[in-house]
């Protein structure tokens, strides 16, 4: 067989339905089309591909012949493209490569530590990676933000992926992008139906919430709001949608204590536009920065800081 009349065309596994435009004319004129052992059977089905024969054998082959493989290291069609075969390939995105590795680490043969995992035990890893990106947001550190963005979709790649093995009610990455979808369009019917007119982003966070309350059918302006969050930034929710339903600052919980001063100055601060979360965490971060820059100035000045009192806090303390 010349080379040049033998085609390999890859048909991703993690995209068994697609097929580049390119590959359809080296199909029409093919003698014989072959699927490689690694093809999804779907795509065999579809194509009505042969099964393979040996590499030595597909080299004898006489004739136009197009060979169908998941992956280009497959035997036969790395026999054939070392004797001059073209290629066609499709690109494949780098989210669905993603979707894919995390299956195959969660799958027999794959990671150990992967498969043992459970929604529970990942909860951890969720809230330290969604820290580490708000950190990353808060530096303006770009190759930070990319990397810890990543690390945020691994988690819902994997959350995604347990949830596919339930036996009770499965769902995979598909049902949660096809859900996704749904709300934005349908939340968004100023953009996508063109029935309403939103003029700013004010306007349209309250019709956003409005649509919510009706789709949800909530019984309450505060349903849904995550009570597990931090208690600054509950606060500060609690605040912001009792503060669009006009509930009065007065009815906010009363008393000296200290829990019932924090809980008016987050939520306060919320209804006045203030993240309270966000601005806290930005005081406590300078705070440890200047007690970092005592500590710093201390040794310079050959004094231990675990031995510094009031007074040489003060001395040493950033001006």
């Amino acid at each position: 067989m010349s080379p040049s009349r033998a085609t390999v065309i890859l048909a991703p596994a993690a995209l068994p339905a697609v097929l580049p435009a390119a590959a359809w004319p080296a199909l029409r004129a093919a003698d014989v089309v072959y699927a490689g052992g690694d093809l999804p059977e779907v795509t065999r089905v579809a194509l009505d591909a042969k099964a393979a024969p040996a590499p030595e054998e597909l080299l004898r082959t006489t004739g136009s012949v197009v060979l169908v493989v998941a992956d280009r290291a497959e035997p036969g069609a790395a026999a054939l493209l070392r004797a001059g075969a073209a290629l066609v390939s499709v690109p494949v995105p780098a989210v669905v490569d993603a979707v894919a590795v995390m299956d195959k680490l969660r799958s027999p043969g794959g990671c150990p530590w992967d498969a043992a995992q459970t929604h529970d035990s990942l909860r951890q890893y969720l809230v330290e990676e969604t820290y580490e990106l708000l950190e990353a947001i808060e530096d303006g550190d770009r190759a930070a933000l990319r990397e810890e963005l990543g690390d945020v979709l691994l988690q819902v790649l994997f959350h995604a992926r347990v949830a596919a093995e339930s036996a009770e009610d499965p769902f995979d990455i598909e049902d949660v992008a096809g859900e996704l979808v749904a709300k934005l369009v349908g939340r968004h019917p100023h953009v996508f139906a063109g029935d309403e007119v939103v003029h700013t982003a004010e306007h349209q966070q309250v019709r956003w919430e409005e649509l919510k309350q009706t789709e949800k059918r909530r019984e309450s302006i505060v349903d849904g709001v995550a009570l597990g969050q931090p208690a600054v930034a509950l606060a500060g929710k609690l605040g912001q949608r009792t503060g669009r339903a006009g509930l009065p600052y007065d009815l906010f919980p009363a008393g000296d204590g200290e829990a019932e001063r924090l809980f008016r100055l987050a939520a306060g601060a919320r209804r006045g536009g203030v993240d309270p979360e966000g601005a806290l965490r930005e005081v406590a971060k300078r705070f440890a920065a200047d007690v970092r820059a005592a500590e710093v100035a201390a040794k310079a000045a050959g004094i231990e800081p675990l031995t510094l009192e009031a007074e040489g806090w003060r001395r040493f303390w950033p001006r």
